[in-house]
């Protein structure tokens, strides 16, 4: 899909190279721009990857104003749960029991995203919006009704986070159906601040603004953070169900355009 003026592309690949090139770009932001430590490979390719990358589809968001090999602004990595089943786990395992959350998907389709990142010079809401209307074309087109994973904070002190934390979990928290618990060695509380205590305006300014685009959908948050050392960031599990999505972001679903 291109945008009216033509500059922005959405793209869902599993092209090789389109990955590779999402992979240099996940590279750049969370190894050489941010606190993750790579791999000695990922260091010699420079490219950010796992196991997961071939098994998943990669939604990019390219800018055609910018030289050729360059052109990837934002991506996000979505894996199936078809995919998710044939391959033995989903991503969010390695910090979140999801065990009971998964058994409770019944017959919907469910898509786990993840590796979200967004070059430096375009975070914005226009770019982080093309992210997400690709997202929603994505779940119509493959039936998806839950989408989960986790979203990250920068920085590894919860202390320094207690007032966004304790935001997700006073006004935020999943139902029991939903509710998803960090691994207990994992776990980090986020009712670090009392309720009554939060400015809630103060709060959604220190929220990543991929993670309030979850908070837009209706999204809700599991029990818990997790700081993932390797990646310099503290963890939310965010879910969605496609059934409480307000009436007002439906067209997000339906439109065929994206502008």
């Amino acid at each position: 899909m291109r945008t009216a003026d033509g500059r922005f592309e959405i793209r869902v690949t599993r092209d090789r190279a389109d990955i590779e090139a999402a992979q240099r770009l996940r590279y750049h932001v969370f190894y050489e721009e941010m606190a993750a430590e790579p791999t000695d490979e990922m260091r010699a390719v420079g490219r950010d990857m796992d196991g997961f990358d071939p098994i998943c589809d990669h939604l990019l968001v390219l800018d055609y104003e910018r030289p050729a090999g360059e052109q990837i602004v934002g991506t996000y990595r979505m894996l199936l749960r078809p995919d998710a089943e044939a391959h033995g786990r989903f991503y969010s395992e390695s910090e979140y029991d999801i065990a009971s959350f998964v058994a409770g998907f019944g017959d919907h389709n469910a898509a786990e995203i993840g590796r979200s990142c967004v070059h430096a010079d375009y975070r914005n809401q226009r770019i982080v919006e093309l992210l997400w209307r690709g997202l929603a074309h994505y779940y119509r087109d493959n039936n998806v009704e839950r989408i989960f994973g986790c979203a990250s904070f920068p920085g590894t002190d919860p202390e320094a986070l207690a007032l966004p934390l304790s935001y997700l979990y006073h006004f935020h928290l999943a139902p029991p159906a939903f509710r998803v618990r960090a691994l207990p060695d994992l776990h980090v509380p986020m009712d670090r601040i009392a309720k009554d205590d939060i400015s809630a305006r103060s709060a959604i300014r220190q929220v990543p603004a991929l993670i309030r685009a979850y908070l837009r959908l209706g999204g809700v948050c599991g029990d818990g953070a997790v700081i993932d050392h390797q990646f310099g960031t503290t963890d939310v599990f965010m879910v969605l169900a496609m059934e409480n999505v307000p009436e007002k972001y439906h067209d997000y679903f339906e439109r065929d355009s994206v502008g």
